[in-house]
């Protein structure tokens, strides 16, 4: 049957329309917590080539909030983990490699420690965003699940020769919110004593897993690669704490739309550079131009010229009048009359904490400082707001 894509608009309204990429030529692939996604309610979709908790019975505007308040688990095993294990056994020799690929300063990364990175490609564009954690013998890394098979074979490619490659069949779970620490510091100490980017193996209920002091909500919280057979358990543990509860992807894309993060695929792809998208601040001085290992990335040329220059177009948040939010491709326009759009929504829906809709996009950096621009909705032209992201702010524990 070959690849379909479907335009999936029985989703939650907070999500708005959302696009899923799957082959119906093989079964939709299953994670670790399936089987206790569907035991805890889980309203099942395809989602990047696997079926996926959406939401569970209280609904996504309950999860929101929940995860806001207290603390909310999400599966995020589709997600891809890749080691890189330098040949000579020296990390700085994979940190370095690493750099060939990636705009940030890798060789910097202390052991312990989590950096945020985007693969680029030879027009500056964004293959992928992902995150790197040095563990002092390996660098380990949590990529996207609709790109991890292009980014598997993009590091072989292109690092084979100083690493060793190798995709681990592992968990992934999400612990975000402001309990997140009580509930996981009740199986590892530790834990709690780690701050935001902190990353490492730890012995949690006896299990071994790498946690790191990260996530995607904007919250406090964690990220932890565990086992697959021992993930269930895990995450039952976690569950019964009684500020715990699941959390899935509709409330997953609210939280960090709010949190101003991009989507890849939506707000970030291989047309929008990193310092389009507002990512300037992830891409060290080192690797700036006058830096000690500036350039050497694909884009580079066009990237450090934007960052000593300016970019045509900007990332931007946007806040629309009245009560309808504004979805992703909504075509933004400079007056409520204008002819030609301007840019479009990449992200947008209802902000449960902001209580009102918020929304993301691109728009000339002329734009970018607090303009009124209109969006198309509906055949009408509704006024918005071009302003700061993140819309709610972070809680990291620095």
């Amino acid at each position: 049957m070959g690849l379909r894509l479907i335009l999936r608009d029985d989703l939650p309204r907070l999500m708005g329309p959302v696009m899923v990429v799957f082959d119906d030529s093989t079964a939709l692939k299953m994670t670790p917590l399936h089987g206790l996604n569907l035991a805890r309610g889980g309203k099942m979709v395809p989602f990047a080539g696997y079926e996926m908790a959406v939401q569970f019975a209280p609904g996504v505007l309950k999860e929101h909030l929940h995860t806001r308040s207290k603390a909310g688990l999400f599966d995020v095993s589709h997600m891809g983990q890749i080691t890189l294990t330098p040949k000579s056994g020296r990390v700085e020799d994979a940190a370095r490699a690493l750099e060939r690929l990636v705009p940030q300063d890798i060789v910097a990364l202390a052991p312990g420690r989590q950096r945020y990175a985007q693969f680029t490609n030879d027009s500056g564009g964004i293959r992928d965003d992902l995150m790197i954690s040095n563990l002092g013998d390996h660098l380990f890394l949590v990529v996207n699940a609709a790109c991890k098979t292009e980014d598997e074979a993009h590091l072989r490619a292109h690092l084979s020769e100083v690493c060793e490659i190798a995709v681990l069949d592992r968990a992934l779970i999400a612990l975000q919110g402001p309990a997140a620490a009580d509930a996981l510091s009740s199986f590892c100490q530790s834990a709690g004593e780690m701050i935001f980017m902190e990353a490492g193996p730890r012995d949690v209920m006896g299990i071994p897993c790498l946690v790191s002091r990260s996530g995607y909500t904007g919250e406090d919280g964690y990220e932890i690669s565990v086992p697959a057979d021992r993930a269930e358990a895990l995450a039952t543990a976690l569950l019964d704490h009684p500020e715990v509860m699941p959390i899935g992807l509709g409330a997953r894309d609210s939280l960090r739309l709010e949190a101003g993060l991009c989507l890849y695929g939506h707000d970030i792809d291989m047309t929008t550079s990193p310092v389009e998208a507002g990512l300037t601040w992830s891409i060290q001085k080192s690797r700036r131009n006058g830096g000690a290992r500036a350039g050497g990335f694909p884009g580079a040329a066009t990237i450090l010229a934007q960052i000593d220059g300016a970019p045509l177009r900007r990332r931007v948040g946007l806040q629309p009048e009245g009560r309808a939010p504004v979805r992703e491709g909504a075509r933004l326009f400079a007056t409520a009359d204008a002819a030609a759009p301007i840019g479009a929504v990449t992200s947008g829906g209802f902000g449960p904490s902001a209580e009102a809709p918020v929304a993301m996009g691109y728009v000339p950096s002329e734009f970018a400082a607090g303009a009124t621009i209109f969006a198309e909705l509906r055949g009408q032209r509704l006024p918005m707001r071009v302003t700061a992201l993140p819309f709610i702010p972070h809680s990291y524990k620095r």
